[in-house]
């Protein structure tokens, strides 16, 4: 608020106190000033400003708001509601703009098998097997990935950037220890949920990480998000520079309500929404569960979202709005449209309102937008083909088996209902004649040879785009020159490579996300006695000197091909 400039008239404070003769009891007309200061002119013609006080009082309280700080506390309730009213709109129609992938996504979960398929056509009690080449490949990936990923000693290893002294190994050391001992013992869900991302990888083809700070456990927390959960808008290329992240989350009313006691949330009436999901209900049809009336799960949706919030934009160096929006979290209750909270999300006095980053995004394969290409897209052609065939050759080995036909109407076939056990001779009432022509059999033929032969090829080709089966080193000349070795295990398993590379540039964001958490919300010492220093040394730790990356080498995923590495240089030491 503009202010009217004060002008020196040469009347001290003690020369405008009103006299009691002096005072005009006439009703002062009030004016407004440039900027919207009104002021009441006196019989003196002294001003008496009115607005001032309230301006000062207004711009000293919003300095006092916390920078963290719910910001829809401050907020009116009819201004929340026109967020939340735009926000949710700005949701259904990126849930729109994904739903054919989530169409593909979820017929592709159909592969995997897990559930029997009860069929009952050509004919009753058709075989309902799956093809395991989804599933095989699925396993196969996340026990190799797994075990590269997250080994037992910790997954976190450190660097020094620049000058490499005694100081800065020190630091390095602490730093690995203390991550590695946070993800290992303090994070409980960090190893599961990792677990199931890498199976969960292969599938979608993209995957999430949430690195964020848990108000309520009072600890970092890197959980799992799956693909269907998280929603970008169309025109999104990757997460930094999205202009809108949705997670989904559901949560029951206990989670909700520890939120809002810890003053996270905003106590506001909730309601539950079952909106329609077809991959959790196709997850849940895979798995035999489905939800029951008296679960009070409420759709919870957390957005990272631009915006500009009257009374908290963006000013510009003389004090004026630039009109830029800037980076906030909304938490909206999808039900009710009620919004739990507002909070900036950039650093508290950073020149330039950069968001801060709380997502990471695992890619099996690149893809051609957003989200990436999984197994389910890649071969999943070549494993509908083989569950067909696969099909076809156990209901032609069926038939065969228990073959069906005609009979003349005159003939009749004690139980004829019950096939026939080995060994077991039925009696039949037959006019006279030749009984084999009163009954004439259907010409099944035997499982095809050719279908056999080509459900092999269509396995093997699918097993050759992921290089499952490791390069089979032993029946190799052990004579062949060190390169030649060394070329055929890389051109065998070169998918793998590109896969595992991506993987650890995503885990190596994941801990550079967890080091800022750790650096700006945990406690500023060690919980245990270090070396080099004493424990008050982990504020100082957490700089730019010290890089964290992961343990994994992005060039080697197996023991296999390390094991032949090492034959390779043994042999060429030799030489």
């Amino acid at each position: 608020m503009a202010l009217p400039p004060i002008v020196d008239s040469g009347i001290s404070p003690q020369d405008m106190m009103p006299t009691a003769a002096s005072v005009d009891v006439s009703v002062p007309q009030p004016e407004t000033f440039e900027g919207g200061a009104e002021v009441i002119q006196d019989g003196q013609g002294g001003a008496i400003i009115q607005a001032l006080v309230e301006a000062m009082e207004g711009a000293e309280q919003e300095q006092q708001i916390p920078h963290n700080a719910n910001l829809a506390d401050f907020l009116d309730e009819g201004y929340l509601r026109e967020i939340s009213s735009d926000l949710r709109a700005s949701y259904e129609d990126d849930m729109e703009s994904r739903s054919e992938w989530e169409e593909t996504y979820t017929k592709g979960l159909d592969q995997l098998g897990v559930k029997y398929e009860e069929r009952t056509q050509p004919f009753q009690g058709a075989s309902g097997v799956t093809h395991p080449l989804i599933a095989e490949s699925v396993t196969q990936f996340q026990a190799q990935a797994y075990k590269e990923l997250l080994p037992s000693g910790g997954p976190v290893k450190t660097q020094v950037l620049g000058l490499q002294d005694a100081a800065r190994e020190e630091q390095a050391s602490r730093v690995k220890e203390f991550m590695n001992y946070q993800i290992m013992e303090v994070m409980e869900e960090f190893d599961p949920d990792m677990d199931q991302l890498l199976f969960y990888l292969p599938l979608s083809g993209s995957t999430f990480k949430k690195v964020y700070y848990d108000e309520a456990k009072q600890r970092a927390v890197s959980k799992f998000i799956p693909a269907q959960d998280l929603v970008v808008p169309y025109a999104a290329s990757d997460l930094a520079t999205a202009s809108r992240v949705t997670h989904v989350l559901r949560m029951d009313a206990n989670e909700i309500r520890k939120m809002q006691i810890a003053g996270f949330y905003k106590e506001v009436e909730l309601s539950t929404y079952n909106q329609e999901d077809e991959v959790r209900e196709k997850i849940d049809n895979i798995q035999g569960t489905s939800r029951t009336y008296s679960d009070e799960i409420y759709t919870i949706l957390e957005m990272h979202v631009d915006l500009d919030i009257e009374g908290f934009e963006d000013m510009s160096p003389n004090g004026e709005p630039t009109g830029i929006a800037i980076p906030y979290i909304v938490t909206l209750d999808e039900g009710s449209g009620h919004i739990l909270s507002v909070r900036r999300n950039f650093e508290e006095g950073a020149g330039l309102a950069k968001k801060q980053q709380y997502f990471v995004h695992y890619k099996f394969m690149p893809g051609l937008g957003f989200y990436g290409f999984g197994l389910i897209h890649m071969i999943g052609g070549l494993g509908r083909a083989a569950t067909s065939i696969l099909r076809q050759l156990i209901d032609a080995g069926t038939l065969a088996n228990l073959p069906a036909g005609f009979k003349a109407r005159g003939v009749r076939v004690r139980n004829d209902d019950e096939p026939l056990q080995p060994g077991e001779w039925r009696d039949i009432d037959a006019p006279g004649g030749n009984i084999r022509d009163a009954i004439i059999p259907l010409p099944y033929k035997e499982p095809s040879a050719t279908l056999a032969q080509l459900l092999g090829a269509l396995i093997e080709g699918g097993r050759r785009f992921v290089s499952l089966a490791d390069q089979q080193t032993g029946d190799t000349n052990s004579a062949a020159p060190v390169g030649t070795t060394v070329a055929m295990l890389e051109r065998g398993m070169k998918v793998m490579s590109a896969i595992h590379k991506r993987l650890h540039y995503s885990q190596r964001q994941e801990f550079r996300v967890l080091a800022r958490i750790f650096r700006d919300n945990l406690p500023p010492e060690y919980p245990y006695d270090v070396e080099g220093g004493n424990r008050m040394i982990k504020a100082e730790d957490f700089d730019s000197r010290v890089d964290v990356v992961p343990v994994s080498d992005p060039n080697i995923f197996s023991m296999a091909q390390r094991v032949t590495l090492a034959q390779t240089q043994l042999q060429l030491a030799q030489s």
